[in-house]
């Protein structure tokens, strides 16, 4: 038998273990997992427990909006952040703010005197410590999982959070049908588990530091670099402003999507069963994902995907029972994954370690600024003209992000590089300039792995 000879081992791609093996991946996907079970149970609760309380309907929303807002005013500070201060201890103190508040809801409803005005205040202190605690987790993740295993810790943390979804709906109503302060101290004790993962985890979080800390430059100065860092690639200009929009579409339409079962004749079982049909479609996708990447290339996966989805929304306007509808969906939800599977893996392969904080942080401040639009658009559209016509319409406009797609041929030729070829970005002129000497930072990349293109650094062969 034929030897290898010993340059093509050399180069042979590493083969990775499986994640499951992982012990610090473990800790961190288990730790995360439960505290998502947590939020899903009390995200139930709040709104039924505002309502038993004021009454209101407006207070109910209130409550979750302000948590929203919460979240966001600290997105893009905290990418910064995750940037230039331990990640471990963000990842360590911002769960325990959010268990704290949490608790003293739970303390509140056990006494029966919750003032909605506190568990306002409440909900807003949350989530700030909610957007401290998302602006890390990228950067984390792509510490702990080497860059060609992040598709499937992606697709795995995906069908986690759907698998939560699915689980926490039902279990928050059981909780609150037991006593109404125990679904928020289940949530309280959920987020103690990422504090707990986090001192757990081996592997160092980072951020690096820097060869001479006094050059550092200042906070909003950093948070200006992941601007820079987004600007200076097509990829990531076009995905990230392209995700929001389809984000915007997919929150309004889930809106629709329970107006339409109640519409259909579907009373709350129905709409219920039709939620896990279509959340089974996601853990489904989360499953499928990587390996289509695999099979089929990115480009591929990404496009069929969209087009899968576009089609559900058109059909689930037209089939006549609950049922139907939740077995659309379930096909609508297996594309969905995919799409942010491809995208998502891309981006963390793209930014260096050193600006993934401050990228990662400006999407997601991003996509939750404009994502309030789609529910609020779809419900006057469903007024106006019915809930069919209103599906329809949200078809049409996912269909022009599928085609945007095809037209962004130029932004999306990094998805034609496979994943473990594509290289980082370099840093912005702006920081580059501004640290001494060649090795500016311990994540900068060598000079010859970066070329000075001021766009992707990866492009595919004129041969292939």
């Amino acid at each position: 038998m034929a030897q290898p000879r010993p340059d093509e081992t050399e180069n042979a791609p590493a083969e990775h273990p499986s994640l499951w093996r992982d012990r610090d991946y473990l800790y961190w996907w288990s730790g995360n997992g439960l505290s998502t079970l947590g939020t899903t149970v009390s995200l139930l609760a709040f709104p039924l427990l505002m309502l038993h309380e004021t009454g209101s309907a407006a207070q109910a929303g209130t409550i979750t909006v302000l948590h929203m807002l919460g979240k966001l005013g600290t997105l893009a500070v905290g990418g910064a952040l995750a940037d230039r201060v331990s990640r471990r201890a963000i990842l360590f103190l911002a769960p325990l703010v959010e268990a704290l508040s949490m608790g003293v809801v739970a303390l509140l409803v056990f006494r029966g005197d919750p003032s909605a005005l506190v568990l306002d205040a409440l909900a807003l202190a949350g989530g700030l410590a909610a957007g401290l605690s998302s602006s890390v987790s990228m950067t984390v993740l792509r510490r702990i999982v080497p860059k060609e295993q992040v598709p499937n810790a992606t697709a795995q943390i995906m069908g986690r959070d759907m698998v939560a979804q699915l689980v926490g709906a039902p279990l928050g109503g059981l909780l609150y049908s037991m006593a109404r302060w125990v679904p928020f101290l289940f949530d309280a004790v959920s987020f103690l588990f990422i504090s707990l993962s986090s001192l757990l985890i081996r592997r160092p979080l980072g951020p690096d530091r820097h060869t001479d800390a006094e050059h550092r430059p200042g906070l909003i100065a950093d948070m200006g670099d992941g601007l820079r860092i987004i600007k200076r690639s097509d990829y990531l200009r076009f995905t990230i402003v392209w995700g929001a929009l389809l984000n915007t579409v997919a929150q309004g339409f889930t809106l629709l999507f329970i107006v339409l079962v109640a519409h259909r004749g579907g009373g709350p079982t129905a709409v219920g069963v039709a939620s896990s049909l279509a959340v089974a479609g996601g853990v489904v996708g989360a499953v499928a994902g990587p390996w289509l990447m695999q099979k089929l290339g990115a480009r591929r996966v990404l496009l069929l995907s969209a087009w899968m989805f576009v089609a559900s929304f058109a059909v689930v306007a037209l089939v006549p029972r609950p049922w139907q509808i939740g077995l659309v969906m379930m096909v609508g939800m297996t594309s969905m994954v995919p799409m942010n599977v491809v995208t998502e893996s891309y981006e963390v392969r793209l930014v260096p370690d050193a600006y993934l904080g401050r990228v990662a942080a400006t999407g997601q401040f991003l996509f939750q600024g404009v994502q309030w639009i789609g529910p609020l658009a779809a419900g006057i559209l469903a007024d106006a003209a019915g809930v069919e016509q209103a599906v329809l319409i949200l078809a049409g406009a996912m269909a022009l992000l599928a085609l945007a797609l095809h037209l962004a041929r130029r932004q999306l030729r990094i998805l034609d590089t496979p994943l473990a070829e594509v290289q980082e970005l370099p840093a912005p002129p702006s920081a580059a300039q501004q640290l001494p000497g060649p090795a500016r930072t311990e994540d900068a990349s060598p000079p010859d792995t970066v070329r000075p293109d001021d766009d992707l650094l990866t492009h595919p062969s004129k041969a292939t």
